[in-house]
């Protein structure tokens, strides 16, 4: 039997060794998010890895984009699926407009005449949507007509990437790394109601079915896979099942507040993903019940210290 290790604070602790004190726990919260940082520096150091981030919720108006483009800019992170939403934000920012805290009481009716939406906490402009569509036709301008006429959405994100200037854009490292983003859900955001209005004038087509071709030759050239998971839902999903084509992924871990009883995909321990085989019997995985906001950027400050990043 193996006794529990108690944390130990010191002045001036490391977020590294904070969360090695925490992995040696071996138990609840502080344990899985200790293991998490353990799995993701397997990932680093063993080259043989393509590993896949997945993102659901508002991973990027929260302030997670810097982390998660400077995870696709050294090359740690080799492809991204993401809900729409991040996309959205994401273009937001790199159009100038920033996302808010927001102040005391909330009263969304007040807001609503003011003209600012709410996540949570967080506010933006709604005239950041207005210059977005502009931003967006712009963008579909700058693809040459016959590359519109079926492009995929892998393909359309590297277009809209590709003409960025914002070096903080996560549109912008992916392109010029050339890591994939995959949206499944683009159609399910503002950006879908855009393509949709240009396509009322202009030439638009997307092919989802050509994301399937780009998303499979990843899993099939990978000697291992591993996935980090923020949140559930579709990107998760789009991820595990395009790795049933392996017999599933060799290590994950997932930060996410669903829970599992409901059966909902977002909150099902990642070993269930096994009876799938969407990851592998002998694999490595890991479950953080938690706010990614919180666990992410210490998983990632911990992993990326114990290899010397």
């Amino acid at each position: 039997m193996k006794h529990i290790e108690h944390i130990r604070l010191e002045r001036g602790i490391s977020v590294r060794k904070l969360v090695e004190g925490m992995r040696r726990t071996g138990v609840l919260g502080a344990g899985r998010i200790g293991k998490a940082a353990e799995i993701m520096a397997e990932m680093i150091r063993d080259e043989d890895y393509i590993v896949f981030l997945t993102m659901a919720g508002p991973m990027i108006p929260a302030g997670l984009r810097n982390i998660i483009c400077d995870l696709v800019k050294t090359g740690i992170v080799d492809v991204v699926a993401t809900s729409g939403s991040n996309i959205v934000h994401d273009l937001i920012e790199a159009i100038g407009f920033r996302h808010i805290q927001s102040q005391g009481e909330v009263d969304d009716k007040k807001l609503r005449e003011i003209g600012i939406g709410r996540i949570a906490d967080i506010y933006i402009e709604q005239e950041a949507f207005i210059t977005l569509e502009k931003k967006i036709f712009e963008l579909l301008d700058g693809i040459p007509e016959e590359k519109r006429r079926k492009i995929s959405i892998s393909d359309l994100l590297f277009e809209f990437g590709r003409q960025l200037e914002d070096e903080d854009s996560l549109l912008f490292q992916c392109a010029r790394s050339e890591v994939p983003i995959f949206c499944p859900g683009l159609a399910d955001s503002m950006i879908g109601y855009h393509l949709w209005s240009y396509s009322r004038n202009g030439i638009i087509g997307i092919d989802a079915i050509g994301d399937l071709d780009n998303l499979s030759e990843r899993v099939f050239e990978a000697k291992k896979t591993g996935a980090i998971i923020l949140g559930g839902g579709l990107p998760k999903h789009f991820i595990l099942g395009a790795n049933m084509l392996r017999d599933g992924v060799d290590a994950a871990f997932q930060i996410t507040l669903d829970r599992p009883e409901g059966g909902s995909l977002s909150g099902a321990p990642l070993e269930e993903a096994i009876s799938w085989r969407k990851a592998q019997e002998n694999g490595r995985f890991c479950t953080v019940i938690g706010d990614a906001t919180i666990c992410f950027p210490l998983i990632v400050s911990s992993a990326l210290d114990s290899i010397g990043i």
